[in-house]
C-alpha cells in the first residue's frame, strides 16, 4: 500500500516520517508548519483541494481543475488556451459558457488576468483545434499559449482596426467640419452665399447621396473599429451583467441607429454620426493607449530565461552503471537526442555539466553537485551519486549523471509549470470600479432616456423631437468620460510603473493590492542576493590564499565565493571579513552578529565540489603570485589537494575526520555557531590540521528592513515563506516587523500556504524563481523580481526588473495614487452627468451640443490622467 500524501500540499510521503500530535502525515517538516500556524483556515483550504481533486484530468496528466461545473472525469485532460480580447469579467463568463457548451468539455475556467482558458475534455471527442474553434468567435481569438504566430497576428489586427477608426473618422469629421457644422453654427469664415447653397445642397438629391457615404464611413468606424466595444456590450447583456461597454454601445448605436432613421425618412435631416464616431474613436484610442503601455513594459523582460526543456539525450547502449566513481557515460555508450514525450520509463539519460536534468529520475552513474534551487528553492546544490533521486528541471554544476528516467517520465519542473497554468486560469479578473458603477448607472440612464421621450409624446411633441430628447439623454451621459476613467488612470499607473523599471502585467492590480491583508516574501533571491558571498575569514593570508587557489578548481557555489573573496581581497583576510569576528576560531558573525542567510546545505556539505576531472596542475594567480595545484579530489564534504606543496582541505570538519586530520574544539564551535544562524562554514587545515574557518552566505538585500517594516507600519502582516532550512532564516523570524516564517516548504506547500493566507484576507507574494510561480500565480498579487525566471515572471502580475526591493513599496504607493486619480475621474464624470442629463431632459441641449460637451468632459479626464501619479505625495 502506498503511503498517504502530504495533508498539506499532497506531495507523497514515501519514505518521510513527519506526522503531526493529530496523526496527519507531511511531505517535510515546512508542510507540517504551515498546516500548524494556519488551521483556522482549514476549511477554506480543504474546499480548495476538493475543487482540484473534483478537477483532476487523472494522474498521468496531473492536472488540477478550478472549473465551474461538475467533477471532471479521469479520463479527460485539461488544454490551456491564450484567449485575445478578453477585458472583463463578464468575458470570462461568457468563455467559460461557450467552452462547457462543446461537446465532450466537462468544465472551464477563464481568467481575463491572464488571457488564459483551461478547459478539461475529452481527447477522444474533442481535439485541441476544436477547442480553439469553438471559443474564437465575436472578437475573441483563442490558439495555443506558446503560438507566437496567433499572438502576432491578433496584435496586427488590433493596430489595423484601430487605423481604421482614426482615419475613417478623420474623413467623416473632416465633412461635419467644413460641410455640416457651418449650416448649424453659421461660421464667419463662410459668407452668407456659400451657407444658403451648403444648406440648399443637403436639403437635395445630392444630400442624401452625401450623408449615405457619411453612414458608410461611420458603419466601418463603428463595425470595424467598434467591434470590442460591441462585443463587450453584447457579452456583458447576455450575462446580466451592464458594464462600460454596454454604455458606450448604446450611445453610439443611438445616435448611428437615429442618424440612419433620419437620412432615410426626413427630408433634410440633422444626422449625429460625429457622434458614434467620437465615442467609438475616442474610448478605442483610451484602451489601446493602456494596451501600448503594457506591451512597452513587457518587452523589458526580454532577458528573463525560459528553464524548461524539450529534448533529452539518451544513451542507447554501453554499459554505464556503476558507482559515483564510473566513467563518462559517453566514452562507453552512443548518445541520441530525443523528444521528452518519446522518453520512457528505465531509458537512461546523460546529463553534462550545465545541463538541466530533463525528467525526474534516479542516479545511476556519476558524480555531480546538482542545482535544484529553481524546483526546490534552496540555494546550495545538493551532491548526488548512484542510488540518489533527481529532479527534473534541476541542473548539474560539475561533473557529468547518468540518469534513469523515473516511473511517470515526467519533469518536477513541468509540474511547477502546469500548476502555474492551472492556477492562472483559475485566478479570475476584479470587476473593475467604472463597470460596478454601470451596473447601476447603464439602467438608470436607460430608464431615464425612455421616460424623457415618453414624456415628450404625451406633450403632444413629435416622434422625431422625442427621439431626439431620448437621443440625447444617451449621448450626454458621458459614457466617454466614464469610459475613459479606468483605462487612463490605470495607463497613467502603467507608465510611471515603467519609469521606476516596475512592470505592471494586469490592469487589476492598482484595485487588488489597496485592500492588502498579508505580503509573503519568498527568501533566496527576493530578501537575499541569492549569491553566495565570503562574510568572514578566520584564517592567515597565506592559507586563506592557498585554499582560495585549490578552490578555483570548484563549480560549486562556496568553492567560487571563496576564490572569487580571496582574488578580490588584495593583501589581506581583512578585507574578506564582513563585520566583527571573533578571532582564535570563535564564530565567525558579520554586520554586528546580526544573523544572515544562507543555504541549509552548507552543514552538510561544507565547501567546492569538483568542477571537472582533476588535472595535474593548474597555475592560478592571486596577487601577482602563481600557484601549482596538483591531486585535486572533490569530496562530498568538501575538496583536498596539493597547492605549492602543501596538502590542503577545504571543507566540513566531518570531512578532517575521515582523513584523520586533527580539528581543534573551537573550530568546531565556531562551525556549529555559524551554522546555527543560518550560515554555511568550512574549515580550512593544512598538513593534517585544521587551522580557520571561513564563513560563506546569501547576502542580504540592501534596505530589505525598511521594506518589511513599512509594509508592517501600513498595517499589513508580513510573511516569510522559502523553501530553505529554519536556520536560514533567523534572522528574518527574529524582526519585529516579520509576523510568521515558513521555512522548508516545497513548491506545492508554497501555494497552499498562499491559499490559506487568501482565507484571512487579500494576499500578496514576492519571488523570484520558477520555485516561487505557483505561490506567485496562487496569490491575489504575484509580484516578481527581475532576476527571476520567465516562469516567475509569467505567473506574476508585477515584476520589478531593476531587482530592487524597495519598490515593493512603490508598488503600493502607485496603487493608493491610481485609486484616487481614478476615483477622480469617476467623480468628475458624475458630477458632468447631474448637470447634463437634466438639461437635455428638458430639451435645452441638443444631440449636437450634447456631443461637444461630451468631448470637453472627456478632454478633462485624458488631461487629468496624463500628470504623474506619485507628484500627488
Amino acid at each position: 500500500m502506498s503511503a498517504p500524501d502530504c495533508t498539506l500540499c499532497e506531495l507523497p510521503t514515501d519514505g518521510v516520517d513527519v506526522v503531526d500530535d493529530a496523526g496527519n502525515e507531511f511531505c517535510c517538516p515546512g508542510c507540517r508548519d504551515v498546516y500548524a500556524a494556519l488551521g483556522d483556515a482549514e476549511v477554506d483550504a480543504d474546499a480548495v483541494r476538493e475543487r482540484r481533486r473534483a478537477g483532476e484530468a487523472g494522474e498521468e496528466a496531473g492536472a488540477t481543475g478550478d472549473g465551474p461545473g461538475d467533477e471532471v472525469p479521469a479520463d479527460h485532460e485539461a488544454t490551456f488556451l491564450e484567449v485575445d480580447g478578453m477585458h472583463c469579467a463578464t468575458c470570462e463568463a461568457f468563455i467559460e459558457t461557450v467552452a462547457t457548451r462543446t461537446d465532450g468539455v466537462s468544465a472551464a475556467s477563464a481568467s481575463y488576468v491572464t488571457d488564459t482558458v483551461r478547459i478539461d475534455h475529452d481527447p477522444e471527442s474533442v481535439s485541441t483545434d476544436d477547442l480553439a474553434e469553438a471559443v474564437s468567435g465575436l472578437g475573441y481569438s483563442a490558439y495555443d499559449r506558446e503560438d507566437a504566430f496567433s499572438r502576432r497576428r491578433a496584435d496586427n489586427m488590433a493596430t489595423a482596426r484601430l487605423a481604421a477608426g482614426v482615419l475613417v473618422g478623420m474623413a467623416v469629421m473632416l465633412q461635419y467640419i467644413v460641410i455640416i457644422y457651418p449650416t448649424y453654427f453659421a461660421f464667419p469664415f463662410y459668407n452668407e452665399r456659400t451657407l444658403e447653397y451648403l444648406g440648399q445642397a443637403m436639403s437635395s438629391t445630392s444630400g442624401t447621396y452625401f450623408f449615405i457615404v457619411i453612414a458608410v464611413l461611420t458603419t466601418v468606424v463603428l463595425f470595424v473599429t467598434g467591434k470590442p466595444i460591441l462585443r463587450g456590450a453584447y457579452v456583458s447583456a447576455k450575462t446580466r451583467s451592464p458594464n462600460m461597454d454596454l454604455l458606450v454601445a448604446i450611445a453610439a448605436v443611438s445616435a448611428y441607429v437615429y442618424s440612419t432613421l433620419a437620412v432615410i425618412f426626413v427630408e433634410s435631416p440633422s444626422v449625429y454620426y460625429d457622434v458614434t464616431v467620437a465615442i467609438i474613436v475616442i474610448v478605442t484610442v483610451g484602451n489601446s493607449y493602456e494596451d501600448s503601455i503594457k506591451k512597452r513594459a513587457t518587452e523589458l523582460l526580454s532577458d528573463l530565461t525560459a528553464v524548461q526543456v524539450d529534448s533529452a539525450r539518451r544513451v542507447v547502449g554501453g554499459d554505464d552503471a556503476g558507482g559515483g566513481d564510473a566513467p563518462d557515460p559517453a566514452a562507453t555508450g552512443e548518445t541520441e537526442e530525443v523528444a521528452i514525450d518519446a522518453l520512457d520509463p528505465g531509458d537512461r539519460l546523460l546529463v553534462r555539466a550545465g545541463e538541466r536534468v530533463p525528467v525526474d529520475g534516479e542516479v545511476v552513474a556519476g558524480d555531480a553537485a546538482v542545482d535544484e534551487s529553481v524546483v526546490t528553492g534552496e540555494s546550495m546544490p545538493v551532491r548526488k551519486t548512484a542510488g540518489d533521486d533527481v529532479v527534473g528541471g534541476s541542473v548539474v554544476a560539475d561533473g557529468s549523471l547518468t540518469v534513469a528516467v523515473g516511473p511517470d517520465a515526467s519533469s518536477s519542473l513541468d509540474r511547477v509549470a502546469e500548476l502555474v497554468w492551472d492556477l492562472q486560469s483559475g485566478n479570475h479578473g476584479v470587476q473593475k470600479l467604472a463597470d460596478r458603477l454601470a451596473t447601476v448607472f447603464v439602467p438608470v440612464v436607460l430608464a431615464v432616456a425612455v421616460a424623457a421621450a415618453a414624456a415628450n409624446l404625451a406633450l403632444g411633441n413629435g416622434v422625431t423631437e422625442a427621439m431626439l430628447v431620448g437621443l440625447t439623454v444617451l449621448i450626454v451621459s458621458c459614457p466617454c468620460a466614464l469610459g475613459l476613467a479606468t483605462p487612463l488612470a490605470v495607463a497613467a499607473g502603467i507608465r510611471d510603473a515603467l519609469e521606476r523599471s516596475i512592470v505592471i502585467f494586469d490592469d487589476t492590480v492598482f484595485e487588488r493590492v489597496r485592500d492588502a491583508r498579508t505580503v509573503v516574501f519568498d527568501k533566496t533571491g527576493t530578501l537575499t542576493t541569492g549569491e553566495m558571498e565570503v562574510i568572514s575569514a578566520d584564517v592567515d593570508d597565506d592559507l586563506l590564499r592557498l585554499a582560495a587557489a585549490l578552490e578555483e578548481r570548484s563549480a560549486h557555489p562556496v568553492g567560487r565565493a571563496i576564490a572569487a573573496a580571496r582574488a578580490s581581497a588584495g593583501e589581506g583576510p581583512s578585507a574578506l571579513a564582513g563585520g566583527d569576528e571573533t578571532a582564535g576560531g570563535g564564530t565567525a558573525v558579520a554586520d554586528g552578529g546580526s544573523a544572515e542567510s544562507a543555504s541549509p546545505g552548507g552543514g552538510a556539505d561544507g565547501g567546492g565540489a569538483s568542477a571537472d576531472d582533476a588535472g595535474d596542475a593548474t597555475e592560478a594567480g592571486d596577487a601577482g603570485d602563481a600557484v601549482a595545484v596538483t591531486d585535486f579530489e572533490s569530496h562530498a564534504r568538501g575538496v583536498s589537494g596539493t597547492v605549492d606543496g602543501t596538502e590542503i582541505v577545504v571543507g566540513h570538519p566531518a570531512l578532517f575526520d575521515e582523513r584523520g586530520w586533527t580539528v581543534p574544539d573551537a573550530i568546531r564551535e565556531a562551525v556549529a555557531e555559524a551554522r546555527d544562524v543560518g550560515r554555511v562554514p568550512v574549515a580550512v587545515g593544512r598538513d593534517g590540521a585544521a587551522e580557520g574557518v571561513v564563513v560563506v552566505g546569501d547576502e542580504l538585500r540592501e534596505g530589505w528592513e525598511e521594506t518589511v517594516t513599512a509594509l508592517d507600519d501600513s498595517g499589513v502582516d508580513v510573511v516569510i515563506l522559502t523553501g530553505d532550512d529554519e536556520r536560514a532564516a533567523t534572522v528574518f523570524a527574529e524582526h519585529d516587523a516579520v509576523s510568521s516564517v515558513f521555512a522548508g516548504v516545497p513548491p506545492e506547500g508554497k501555494a497552499e500556504t498562499i491559499e490559506r493566507l487568501k482565507a484571512r484576507g487579500l494576499t500578496v507574494m514576492v519571488g523570484d524563481g520558477t520555485n516561487d510561480a505557483p505561490a506567485l500565480a496562487a496569490a491575489d498579487l504575484g509580484i516578481a523580481l527581475g532576476g527571476g525566471t520567465a516562469m516567475a515572471a509569467d505567473a506574476a502580475d508585477v515584476a520589478i526588473v531593476d531587482d530592487d526591493l524597495g519598490s515593493v513599496a512603490t508598488v503600493f504607493e502607485l496603487s493608493r495614487a491610481a485609486g484616487r486619480r481614478v476615483k477622480g475621474n469617476v467623480g468628475w464624470a458624475f458630477l458632468y452627468n447631474a448637470v447634463a442629463i437634466p438639461l437635455a431632459v428638458t430639451g435645452l441641449l441638443n444631440p449636437l451640443f450634447a456631443a461637444v460637451a461630451m468631448g470637453a468632459s472627456s478632454l478633462l479626464v485624458v488631461t487629468n490622467s496624463s500628470r504623474a501619479l506619485l507628484s500627488e505625495e
